[in-house]
């Protein structure tokens, strides 16, 4: 089995940009920054329980990394960067930091949680993710992505940037997304610090200046953050130009 991807190629001889969406999000959410990388050869993935691939179930964070990887395969890509938003951030770590990411080149991570920390935070994550799993797979998604965003990660967010969001995430599958929400919740997530730090991979991470959450998870990796200017934590929708501009310092200059 593989996940829904829709693949866009440019120059045979470069390395693909594999991109990876948020929760809720699909292979459309990154295509605006991803074209403007014309040579570079793309990949936007539908994660499981999202898009096209939203009756594709996973147990956990290894059933993930055994998708992305036949799905990487299924295209020949042997020469990729790994761009993930949030969730496609987290899935992106976990794939990097474990013993499968033959020819990985880079992972760039926007607004990606490396993982909790202590037994008290995954029990009240978990807690705090079955509410809205059971949610998202009983009630109508209008009222619980309405009540989603308004969470405070996502404050920086106009009402007009709120009722926009609100109307394409409704098109979901809500018992995909509730699935999806548990199998890789925070709270079953490795914390990924100590293998971040002993990486051999390149590794960068982005977040909006009004994210100030994703700014201080930042500081804990030690590593420069790079800030895009004025957006929030979904930076790469809010300001898709400030991120292509970030990006192309990152990558190879002739992509």
């Amino acid at each position: 089995m593989i996940l829904h991807a829709v693949a866009e190629r440019g120059d045979p001889t470069q390395p693909w940009l594999v991109f990876l969406h948020g929760f809720s999000g699909d292979h459309r959410e990154w295509q605006p920054v991803g074209e403007r990388f014309t040579r570079a050869n793309r990949l936007y993935i539908d994660l499981p329980g999202h898009g096209s691939s939203a009756n594709v179930q996973v147990d956990g964070f290894a059933d993930v990394d055994a998708l992305l990887k036949a799905t990487l395969l299924s295209y020949n890509i042997l020469n990729y960067w790994l761009v993930g938003y949030s969730l496609g951030g987290r899935v992106a770590m976990h794939y990097a930091c474990g013993s499968r990411a033959d020819g990985l080149a880079g992972v760039i991570v926007e607004g990606g949680h490396p993982g909790l920390m202590n037994d008290a935070e995954r029990a009240q994550r978990w807690r705090n993710d079955r509410q809205w799993a059971q949610r998202f797979a009983q009630q109508p998604l209008a009222e619980v992505f309405a009540d989603w965003y308004q969470q405070p990660v996502f404050a920086s967010l106009t009402a007009e940037q709120l009722d926009a969001l609100v109307a394409l995430r409704q098109q979901n599958h809500g018992v995909g997304l509730a699935a999806m929400l548990l199998a890789t919740s925070l709270a079953v997530q490795d914390d990924l610090r100590p293998a971040l730090q002993a990486r051999t991979f390149p590794f960068w991470y982005l977040c909006g200046e009004h994210d100030r959450k994703f700014q201080a998870i930042a500081e804990t990796l030690a590593l420069p953050c790079h800030i895009i200017r004025d957006a929030g934590h979904n930076a790469h929708r809010e300001n898709p130009a400030g991120v292509v501009a970030c990006l192309a310092q990152i990558l190879p200059a002739n992509l």
